[in-house]
């Protein structure tokens, strides 16, 4: 039996790690040539603490506010786009507090069952990504974010996640002996892990081909023949396939290529950046969250670290704007006030498009209206953190088995 997936990011890989696993002929496309889904530019967290989603409340007031600082964390590009336009109005009805609640519990349990994969993925002999368990730092530096942090380490414990530890300034900066930390306090999350993401990918990649997996580059989907009430046959710009079953985890291309299935999946590309260091001066213990500079600093593989960060709401076709990089690197400044990191030059900048749900939850399951076609993607900041776990539950549903865990919350049809 034949299962094709569109899509070679994180969430496509994974889903071919078990679907060839469970005895299936296994092939993955990708537009592009595999090298520039966002999981390699991001901060490589495998998280159980992000719970919370993007659409929380008070979000929109400071978008707006934000939209008019050239260097602000989170900005939508406005214009005439009726798919933005229709986006923004289910993002604004799904910022409410009782959502961002409802949306804690399944958020959490997609993240155990992820980070137990990845432990698993990490004992294979020459699957090396770098995996670390030493927790991610979320650190503070305002009474008003200081009250936030009180508020989410009690939910975090609330959620079973007692491995989690409100801390002040000393301890804090007891952590990093090598630099001076310029914060009030922060949540320390002793259940988070992180990678190198670059390795990953490529172990990833290379252990599909060991095993047989075929994985296809510079293959677009432009239309799928459909018949009786399934997808008969691929076109992609250079040639067909005729598969038994279909995973569609296009990632933020997701909601154009829903729509030739007949399905609506509010998803924008947020834009994010990165700048990675090897062998630099900047020298961190531990991965951390800039609570006020919506920023991510994450030492990695040994001599490496990267600052990342920023939302930016535009289309795949906007020139990247390097304001926003120097709005990262300013915020590490001002939490690491000894890092005077430089503005690299343009080339040395990664960026990517997260796949954002107008919700903040994934779409993760069966089409009613094409019996083989599997739904994966709109994962948003989330998609390393929620890879193998997602590529599990793919798994799972073409197979037609119960699921590790309920995926009502990310029903692929609940935006009708």
């Amino acid at each position: 039996m034949k299962v094709v997936i569109v899509g070679g990011g994180i969430i496509g890989l994974s889903s071919a790690f078990y679907l060839q696993k469970s005895g299936w002929d296994v092939t993955v496309l990708d537009k592009s040539d595999f090298t520039d889904s966002c999981c390699y530019g991001s901060a490589g967290y495998i998280c159980q603490s992000h719970f919370i989603p993007m659409a929380t409340p008070g979000i929109v007031k400071k978008g707006l506010k934000w939209m008019w600082n050239s260097k602000s964390p989170f900005y939508v590009q406005p214009r005439l786009d009726w798919d933005l336009i229709s986006w923004g109005l289910k993002f604004m009805k799904s910022a409410k507090k009782e959502n961002v609640e409802a949306a804690a519990i399944p958020l959490r349990d997609i993240a155990i069952l992820s980070k137990g994969e990845y432990e698993d993925w990490f004992k294979i002999p020459g699957f090396d990504f770098a995996y670390e368990q030493k927790g991610v730092l979320e650190i503070f530096q305002t009474e008003e974010y200081a009250g936030h942090a009180k508020h989410v380490y009690e939910k975090a414990h609330e959620l079973g996640l007692t491995d989690t530890r409100l801390i002040g300034r000393e301890e804090l900066q007891s952590l990093e002996p090598q630099t001076t930390v310029n914060g009030k306090g922060a949540i320390l999350y002793n259940c988070d892990a992180h990678c190198y993401p670059n390795k990953l990918m490529e172990s990833l990649i290379a252990y599909l081909k060991a095993k047989g997996v075929k994985i296809i580059p510079n293959q677009e989907a432009i239309q799928f023949e459909k018949r009786n009430g399934a997808v008969t046959k691929i076109m992609t710009t250079t040639n067909e396939y005729e598969p038994d079953e279909i995973v569609l985890a296009t990632g933020s291309w997701g909601m154009a290529t829903a729509k030739l299935l007949d399905l609506k999946t509010p998803i924008i590309p947020g834009r994010g950046y990165s700048v990675t260091y090897e062998d630099s001066p900047y020298k961190l213990n531990y991965p951390a969250l800039l609570m006020e500079g919506r920023a991510a600093v994450t030492p990695m593989d040994g001599n490496k670290i990267r600052f990342g960060g920023t939302m930016e709401i535009t289309s795949h076709k906007t020139p990247i704007r390097m304001n926003r990089v120097q709005g990262i690197l300013d915020a590490v400044k001002r939490f690491y006030p000894e890092y005077d990191v430089p503005l690299p030059p343009k080339e040395k900048v990664w960026y990517g498009y997260r796949p954002c749900s107008a919700d903040g939850l994934p779409f993760i399951g069966r089409s009613s209206k094409q019996s083989n076609v599997t739904v994966a993607t709109g994962h948003s900041m989330l998609g390393l953190s929620l890879g193998a776990g997602t590529g599990k539950l793919v798994d799972e549903l073409v197979n037609k088995k119960s699921t590790s865990m309920d995926i009502k919350p990310f029903s692929v049809e609940r935006f009708r």
